[in-house]
């Protein structure tokens, strides 16, 4: 029998000392059979404080990568479906800042917001990143920092963001995967929860509040609020209560759920691949010469109707 992951999450958000709040969150724990093909999906955008409008880019980021990763192909892979949602997230939000005459001169007016997100699926994590909010692991009783700040300083008092979603119309974004063990934690936050709390006061409170993580995201926030922070302040923390383990059988009877593909035709779109022509067809299989996502020609092999 092959075990389901489950996870427990705690998340919290506030204004904080400002007007309004520029962070957004959230997650997305779907059922079976997504659980397996796609795993869990947690995210946080936080807007930049000089643009009036970073507020829905942070909502539109994160609410368009947990509605289109889920959506993509089962055949792609979680590297190349949630790079494919944030590339086409970074286009949009950039179009919408060309759109303003003052947004397009000044980038710093525009539809910008850092990005982070873990999406945790079989037995493995994996982190895309961009901008200064933050992935840790807690492990072991000792917090991990996983991802770099994609800030600039010209001064101990003054810097920049160098990387965040929107400033330009390509995006380089960090990725790493790494394998997971029950009992991992996960936490995202941004510079207004981070640069206030220490670890310590961290793996303490989530220990404190096993059993209701919203309960320790809400008191970490807090704390951060009461050590003088002047941003936004969020958090979410994931732990992995059980991760999913197959055996090969069951690895087969899954992967022969899928639909076997029918009969290509050229200028066909094929889970993301642009059919360009047939170069070869037998009694076994169908072979064809098609276009991935960068335009560089590849060869798809397809078994034969008479195989299936």
């Amino acid at each position: 029998m092959s075990s389901q992951l489950r996870v427990s999450l705690g998340q919290y958000s506030d204004k904080g000392r400002k007007d309004i709040n520029q962070d957004f969150y959230g997650a997305h724990i779907p059922k079976a059979p997504l659980l397996s093909t796609k795993g869990i999906a947690v995210a946080l955008a936080d807007g930049i404080s000089s643009s009036d409008v970073s507020q829905d880019a942070s909502k539109a980021s994160v609410t368009g990568f947990l509605e289109d990763y889920f959506s993509t192909s089962e055949a792609w892979s979680v590297k190349q479906s949630a790079r494919r949602v944030l590339m086409a997230t970074n286009s949009w939000l950039f179009s919408q800042s060309q759109q303003n005459h003052i947004s397009r001169i000044n980038k710093n007016k525009g539809y910008v917001c850092t990005f982070s997100s873990v999406i945790i699926k079989s037995a493995t994590a994996y982190l895309f990143h961009v901008g200064d909010s933050r992935i840790y692991r807690l492990r072991n009783s000792t917090v991990e920092q996983l991802t770099d700040d994609h800030r600039h300083w010209t001064s101990p008092d003054s810097s920049y963001l160098s990387r965040a979603l929107g400033i330009h119309p390509d995006i380089e974004i960090d990725y790493l995967s790494l394998p997971v063990e029950p009992g991992d934690i996960f936490i995202i936050a941004t510079d207004g929860v981070y640069e206030h709390v220490e670890s310590d006061y961290i793996i303490q409170t989530i220990d404190e509040h096993r059993a209701d993580l919203d309960r320790a995201a809400k008191q970490i926030t807090t704390h951060a609020y009461g050590a003088g922070s002047t941003d936004n302040l969020t958090i979410q923390i994931v732990r992995v209560d059980e991760i999913e383990h197959q055996n090969r059988d069951e690895l087969y009877q899954q992967l022969t759920v899928l639909p076997f593909p029918p009969i290509l035709q050229a200028r066909m779109l094929f889970d993301g691949y642009t059919i360009i022509r047939e170069v070869h067809a037998s009694h076994r299989s169908h072979i064809y010469l098609a276009l991935d996502e960068t335009k560089t020609q590849i060869i798809i092999k397809t078994p034969s109707v008479d195989l299936q």
